[in-house]
C-alpha cells in the first residue's frame, strides 16, 4: 500500500512539474517587447535632452543610430503582422535614416529630426497596437 501511495504521489508531482515546464517554454522570450522598450528608451533620452537644452551632436547621433539599428529588428520581432505594418515600418526606417543623416547639433535641429520619427511611431501605434 505504501509503495502504491508513493507511486501515485510521484506521478502527481511529475505531472505538475511537466505542466510548469511546458508553460514556461510556451511563454518564450518577449523579443517584441524588448525591441519596443529599447526604442522608447532612446526616444525618451533624446526628448529629455531637448527639455534640458543639452543637445550635443555626438550624443544625439549615438541615440539616433541606436534607434535605427533597433528599428531594423522590428520585422523579426513581429513576423506575423500584415503587410501594412511592414509598410509603416519602412516609413519609420526612412524617418530614422533622415534623422541620422541630418546629424542634429542643436536642440532645434533635433526637434526637427525627431518629428517625423515620432509621427511614424505614433501612426503605427494608433493603427496596430
Amino acid at each position: 500500500m505504501r509503495a502504491l501511495l508513493l507511486v501515485v504521489l510521484g506521478l502527481a508531482v511529475g505531472a505538475m512539474g511537466a505542466t510548469f515546464a511546458l508553460s514556461a517554454l510556451r511563454q518564450g522570450t518577449p523579443f517584441h517587447s524588448g525591441v519596443m522598450a529599447v526604442m522608447q528608451h532612446h526616444m525618451g533620452v533624446l526628448r529629455g535632452n531637448v527639455r534640458a537644452k543639452q543637445c550635443d551632436a555626438k550624443g544625439s547621433a549615438d541615440h539616433l543610430s541606436r534607434m535605427r539599428e533597433t528599428a531594423g529588428d522590428i520585422r523579426q520581432a513581429f513576423p506575423d503582422m500584415e503587410p501594412a505594418f511592414f509598410q509603416a515600418d519602412d516609413g519609420l526606417l526612412k524617418a530614422l535614416d533622415g534623422a541620422v543623416a541630418a546629424a542634429p547639433g542643436t536642440c532645434e535641429a533635433l526637434v526637427a529630426a525627431l518629428k517625423p520619427v515620432g509621427d511614424a511611431c505614433q501612426s503605427c501605434h494608433q493603427q496596430f497596437r
